[in-house]
């Protein structure tokens, strides 16, 4: 029974961090779509840097841990993330806009 239970575990912690990919510009043509992607490459970076903050952190909670944080807790840090993003963030949006911009305008060809 604990094999069965440490495979599922497994499973979803694996499911929910394969589906963290980085943004691709390649679709954005307009200006508005170069923000949502600026803003969605934003958000993956800070999903990334609020993974590693809470590595370690409630290991010895009483009250904490267990299969379900460690199954869902990807999913609340990409939120933690997005909600970081569209409250302004690191601005890191607002610069990466310009370049997705500058990048189409180049015709893709600069890097």
């Amino acid at each position: 029974m604990n094999e069965l239970l440490n495979l599922q575990m497994a499973n979803a912690v694996g499911a929910s961090r394969s589906n963290t990919q980085a943004p691709n510009i390649e679709g954005a043509r307009s200006e508005a779509e170069a923000r949502a992607v600026a803003e969605d490459f934003e958000s993956f970076f800070l999903s990334q840097m609020v993974s590693a903050m809470f590595a370690n952190v409630g290991e010895e909670n009483p009250f904490g841990g267990g299969a379900g944080e460690k199954a869902f807790a990807g999913l609340l840090h990409e939120e933690y993330a997005k909600v970081m993003a569209q409250s302004g963030g690191l601005g890191l949006a607002d610069r990466l806009t310009s370049e997705i911009l500058r990048y189409q305008e180049a015709g893709g060809e600069q890097a």
